[in-house]
């Protein structure tokens, strides 16, 4: 069974850092990926980034491309997104991490940031963005 977990959530300062850790097991190959998605209240949820376990490939939403850089160790098995240059009210949110079974860039670049193609889902840790 697949299991996420999320951490490191918090409230920070517009202009500051948060590093997010989503820790994944179940898995019994690479052939997934791991994306970020982020709710603010009265809001859609929305997709931010995402990585392939098999290639170790990278996709960004516009709203984060250049501040926010998503990794994983695989040997922890554990994403991170690490979140620079925070911005008030727009980053503050829920975050949460998913797990969609496509490994492929070619499925992901049609797939990263749609919530309706994720499986597994942990339980979200809130951002909060202070002025």
């Amino acid at each position: 069974e697949v299991h996420l977990v999320e951490s490191g959530g918090g409230l920070v300062q517009a202009g500051g850092s948060l590093r997010l850790s989503c820790e994944v097991s179940g898995f019994t190959s690479d052939d997934y990926a791991i994306g970020w998605f982020r709710q603010a209240p009265g809001k859609e949820r929305e997709g931010v980034s995402c990585i392939s376990f098999r290639d170790d490939s990278t996709y960004y939403s516009d709203s984060v491309k250049g501040r926010f850089a998503i990794s994983s160790d695989k040997a922890k098995n554990t994403v991170y997104l690490q979140m620079n240059t925070l911005r008030e009210p727009e980053d503050t949110a829920v975050y949460y991490c998913a797990a969609i079974r496509k490994g492929d860039p070619d499925a992901l670049r049609r797939m990263a940031f749609w919530d309706i193609f994720y499986d597994y889902w942990g339980q979200g840790t809130q951002v909060t963005v202070s002025s």
